[in-house]
This record gives structure tokens, C-alpha cells and sequence, in this order.
């Protein structure tokens, strides 16, 4: 028997006061990653894992969604930071398909290259710019299990008219992966066979 047929990912009360010193249009990408950075580095001294996310309106650059991953403390697989910032814009939006309710479309940036789960749903909500900081490789060696990804995938999201930035203040971005594993941090993800 369900106990329960509800799915609940909410974000913790930190995280309100924290956007406070923010602001609420970014100008660029540096400035915006800093911020996906700063979510993932608070997120990991607050107990969670150290991946964060932020969503804005692509013309604008006003923020629509922000996102830290929750897998841990929702018991949840599902909530990693990227969906969590493309969920929380979702619904205070009013939609699904973010390419049709943001003006000039929606900008993901995230504070690590997407895994398998998260790169398949970054074209279902439609987004139609990632920004990434840290590399798939950089997970890999904090010991995240990133999943089965295409080697040529911001090639194959070019070709679905998602463009791709990587390495966006990746020293910083990567560094809260290595302190988050060096400080025994919950390593989760899928378990090999």
C-alpha cells in the first residue's frame, strides 16, 4: 500500500533569506553562476549535497527559479538542483513548457554539467541555454555517479537549439564537488550492478 501519493520537494527556509543579498536581475553569466555556486556551497554547510541551480528569464536575465539538491533530505532521487530550480520556476510560472510562459525563453545555470537524468529533462521544460560550471569529470572524481551521457551532448542540444556554455567559474563550482567529498559528504547516486 502508498502511504502517501504526493511528491513534496520544498525548498528549506535558508534558502529565502540567503537570495535576499542577491539580486533579482543578473547581467551575465559569471554573476549568475556565482550565485548556483554560492546555493551549492550554503547547501552543503546546511546538510545537503553541493550541487545548486538557478533559473532566469533568458531576454531579462531575471530570476524565475532557484534549485539545490534535495536528493538526501527529501528521500527523493528526483531532486537534484536543476530540476528542483526548473520546477520551482514551473510552478510559480503557471507552466510546463517554460519556452512558452518566459519572456525570450529560460537560461539554466547550473553549478555542474547535467547528469543522465537531468540532461533529459532540460529539453522537456524548455530551456533554451544551459550555463554549466563544473565538468562531468569534476563529479566523477568527487565520486557522483553522473550516468550513461553521450560524449557529444552539448552537441546534440546545439542540434535541438539549446546552446551550451561550460566552465563558467569552474575552479569554484568544482571545489565545493572536492570539500563536499573530502569532508565524507553522502555520496548518492546509482550503484553499479
Amino acid at each position: 500500500m502508498i502511504a502517501s501519493r504526493e511528491i513534496r520537494i520544498t525548498l528549506p527556509t535558508w534558502v529565502g533569506g540567503f537570495l535576499s543579498g542577491w539580486p533579482e536581475i543578473f547581467a551575465d553569466d559569471p554573476t549568475a553562476m556565482g550565485l548556483a555556486v554560492a546555493l551549492a556551497r550554503e547547501n552543503v554547510r546546511q546538510g545537503g549535497g553541493p550541487f545548486g541551480a538557478v533559473l532566469l528569464e533568458t531576454a531579462s536575465g531575471r530570476l524565475a527559479g532557484v534549485g539545490i539538491n534535495q536528493v538526501v533530505a527529501s528521500h527523493c532521487s528526483l531532486a537534484h538542483a536543476e530540476l528542483v530550480a526548473i520546477g520551482s520556476a514551473q510552478q510559480a510560472l503557471g507552466g510546463y513548457d517554460l519556452s512558452q510562459i518566459v519572456p525570450g525563453g529560460g537560461t539554466l545555470v547550473s553549478s555542474a554539467e547535467p547528469c543522465a537524468m537531468c540532461l533529459g529533462a532540460i529539453p522537456w521544460a524548455g530551456i533554451g541555454r544551459l550555463v554549466c560550471g563544473a565538468r562531468d569529470q569534476d563529479a566523477r572524481a568527487a565520486g557522483f555517479d553522473e550516468g550513461d551521457k553521450p560524449a557529444d551532448w552539448a552537441l546534440a542540444y546545439a542540434r535541438r537549439g539549446i546552446a551550451v556554455t561550460r566552465d563558467c567559474l569552474r575552479a569554484p563550482a568544482a571545489a565545493v564537488l572536492a570539500d563536499y567529498a573530502d569532508s565524507g559528504g553522502v555520496i548518492y547516486g546509482p550503484r553499479p550492478g
